[in-house]
């Protein structure tokens, strides 16, 4: 059964001999020859062994390990390889092939979880073909190059609805958003109607679900600066879109974990058909909203289940549990509500279904790297100083002036003070004797690695750009101080990959870097530098720059492997007003292609 027989007659014998088997092995390497050689499958084998070796070195911790210490010491001197060109758009911690396999309850499986180092390939990510130096803001808040990112799905699905759309070599961004369709300004205006957008009041937001980030990018006009986030997710790229655009963004998703900033820090948060189910789960997502809410400051969710049809339980029990937290609802204008969080004594929870409780006293609400969320209100007695909307000064009075959380550190507000006035210098020291390109049309995105009070920040607050100030998440939390003064950040721990998109960041600025990788108490290194480089090269944009502050040991250290992540570097001394040992290092990341298939 299967097998064809075929009448006798039809049937033809044939021997094998030893010259037939010879003559077509020989016909057979000659083929192969010439498909090696003259097709592009030669190519794409060698290309496909070198990932093989590539990937090899990594299955191997050892070998890994070896090749980190060879980088670390020089001794290697050929640049790191690059990765495959598919990994052009690659997250290490919101890797969807890793994550699919996790818990779906509460969206785990779309939290950043980042895989152990000794599965981290050790490459460089390309960048995708036909990549250009991105358009300079503020141009690139309304189009961007199309072959930057060329991923039209959000366009071909939201296009009708403001987001973006395809024109030629751009995408062009009208403003335009779900619900806001007749474009930010619009609705910014209309939001205008009760809530104060423009008097200096507020100037922290965090919009949530934030799509292209439309609406952060135009309140930027009105002085207030919003922390937009969503998670990687069927559009996959709105983050990269919103970064392109030169708007502040990180990808992020409100899950099982409280959100990485501190507490009280946001003077409005903002949701545009996020979808959030605020009060599932007994209201913990609520809950976590209200712990980064300044007393006083407002809320805003349009969309569902705002006055939205067959939601109206939804609708309800939205009201139910913002007037058990002492919210007042100030507004209902079509599909958008705006409360105002009370800025006074300590609400405590209403009797309610849900059961609302404060948390213990012993917990503090300012604890937010990998830390599960709480379905308890936040005190804000755990948190000493004033902070609320109204209490604090206005935009700009208050980025200069010592915000009260500072006085709660030992010497605080002589450090804030004298950190404030020693980046004026190092500002000046950078553009005037550095000649960096800080305050041009070529830096728009910034990150401080290392940030402290937000000093390098403030110094920039003149100039066309925005910081994203990084508190690392074993050092003192200065971040509250941070927001406080009118600047944004968040918490991160430097031996996890970031939570952005390659190529994110014109500017990358450090001081310390080697005190990221120790750890505080015993000073033995939890990671390497190799793969803190590395990670900056990935997030760094072609042709963008990096600083680097620190003792000369390590900046000859740093030096010699800004070569094998394709920088050049140049070591240049410190401001002569600062004290210290301080040496600074200035690399550019040069701008290099995968080689083309036809080469």
């Amino acid at each position: 059964m299967g097998h064809l027989n075929l009448p006798a007659s039809k049937r033809i014998p044939r021997n094998w001999r030893l010259l037939d088997l010879v003559s077509a092995a020989f016909f057979g390497i000659v083929i192969l020859f010439f498909l090696l050689v003259f097709t592009p499958l030669g190519d794409s084998m060698a290309a496909s062994g070198r990932q093989a070796l590539l990937l090899s070195t990594n299955a191997d911790p050892k070998q890994r390990h070896r090749l980190v210490a060879l980088v670390e010491q020089g001794q290697h001197q050929q640049p790191i390889d690059a990765c495959p060109a598919d990994a052009v758009d690659h997250m290490p911690c919101e890797d969807p092939r890793r994550n699919s396999q996790l818990s779906r309850e509460m969206n785990f499986y779309r939290e950043r979880h980042c895989p152990p180092p000794e599965e981290t390939p050790l490459c460089l990510i390309p960048p995708p073909d036909g990549y250009k130096i991105p358009v300079p803001w503020p141009e690139s808040l309304e189009k961007i190059w199309h072959s930057n990112m060329p991923h039209n799905k959000i366009a071909e699905r939201k296009g009708h609805q403001g987001w973006m759309m395809l024109d030629g070599p751009h995408f062009i961004f009208p403003g335009g958003g779900t619900m806001f369709p007749d474009g930010a300004i619009q609705y910014i205006e209309k939001l205008g109607q009760y809530i104060p957008i423009s008097d200096g009041v507020l100037r922290t937001a965090l919009d949530m679900g934030c799509g292209v980030a439309s609406f952060g990018g135009y309140l930027l006009s009105k002085d207030i600066i919003a922390m937009s986030f969503a998670p990687r997710d069927s559009h996959k790229s709105q983050i990269q879109f919103a970064l392109e655009r030169g708007i502040p963004a990180f990808s992020l998703m409100l899950g099982t974990r409280r959100l990485p900033f501190p507490a009280f820090s946001f003077d409005l948060v903002h949701c545009s058909r996020c979808l959030i189910p605020f009060t599932a789960y007994n209201a913990t997502y609520f809950l976590e909203v209200d712990r980064v809410l300044r007393p006083g400051g407002y809320l805003v969710i349009s969309g569902p289940p705002v006055q939205w049809a067959n939601q109206d339980k939804e609708w309800a029990d939205l009201q139910g549990v913002a007037r058990a937290l002492c919210y007042d609802l100030i507004a209902v204008d079509g599909n958008t509500a705006v409360w105002k969080k009370p800025a006074g004594e300590l609400c405590l929870p209403n009797q309610s279904e849900y059961g609302l409780e404060l948390c213990d006293e012993s917990d503090d609400a300012n604890d937010a790297w990998y830390v599960k969320l709480k379905k308890c209100m936040s005190r804000t007695s755990s948190v000493k100083g004033e902070y609320a909307v109204g209490m604090i000064p206005k935009w700009p009075a208050r980025l200069t002036k010592p915000p009260a959380r500072a006085k709660l550190l030992r010497n605080g507000v002589d450090v804030f003070e004298a950190d404030t006035r020693r980046w004026a210098r190092r500002v000046a020291y950078y553009k005037n004797s550095l000649h960096l390109k800080l305050g041009t049309s070529a830096v728009r995105n910034i990150m401080d690695m290392n940030a402290l009070f937000g000093g390098f920040a403030a110094a920039l607050i003149s100039d066309p750009v925005w910081v994203m100030n990084v508190v690392p998440s074993r050092k003192p939390s200065t971040l509250s101080v941070i927001y406080d003064r009118g600047l944004i950040g968040l918490y991160h721990d430097w031996c996890e990959p970031f939570s952005t998109y390659p190529r994110s960041y014109d500017f990358i600025h450090v001081t310390g870097i080697e005190s990221l990788i120790k750890h505080p108490s015993t000073g033995k290194n939890r990671c390497n530098l190799v793969d803190l480089l590395v990670e900056m090269d990935r997030i760094l944009r072609p042709e963008g720059t990096v600083v680097i502050r620190d003792s000369p040991e390590v900046i000859d250290k740093i030096g010699r492997i800004a070569h094998n992540v394709r920088w050049t570097a140049s070591i240049h001394e410190k401001e002569p007003e600062s004290h210290g040992r301080e040496k600074v290092l200035v690399a550019i990341k040069n701008f290099w292609k995968l080689p083309s298939a036809s080469n």
